[in-house]
């Protein structure tokens, strides 16, 4: 057990979700099976932070559609503040709301008004296959390309 909840283990399933995207539709994990998904948590829409690392993401967003990549962000922040943020950045990927914390619980990020910058790999079948616990958001986007190259040779 981490100081923020669960500790995942590499090789096994990755917790199921069910959360709302910034447009109010319902997305589940499972929803994804056959894809490779990068669930990236952070703190809080639109800080400096933030930016760097959802706008990394989006500037190398085509490099992640050649390796069949889906990349979910997940907050603690409202539908509405996420879907601003979003169209403020023309980002092509999904943020979601947790707002309830459960999948921040259950992925071992809560704290009590934020989740910790933490970002998961997870590969076609569900598995868990690298966790990123101290995450670097100048190199981010290419350090999380990287780890799945390598699990591919």
């Amino acid at each position: 057990m981490s100081i923020f909840g669960n500790t995942l283990e590499l090789g096994k399933l990755a917790p199921e979700f069910t959360l709302e995207d910034q447009d109010g539709n319902r997305r589940m994990l499972n929803d994804y099976r056959g894809k490779k998904v990068v669930i990236y948590f952070f703190p809080k829409a639109d800080t400096p932070g933030w930016r760097k690392q959802a706008c990394g993401l989006r500037d190398n967003f085509e490099n992640y559609e050649k390796l069949n990549i889906e990349i979910l962000g997940i907050s603690y922040d409202s539908k509405a503040t996420l879907k601003k943020f979003r169209e403020k950045y023309d980002i092509q990927f999904n943020f979601l709301s947790d707002f309830n914390k459960s999948t921040g619980r259950a992925y071992g990020v809560s704290w009590y008004f934020f989740t910790s910058r933490k970002t998961f790999l997870i590969d076609e079948n569900g598995i868990l296959i690298h966790t990123i616990d101290s995450v670097d958001i100048n190199t981010h986007a290419s350090d999380i390309i990287t780890l799945y190259e390598k699990e591919k040779s």
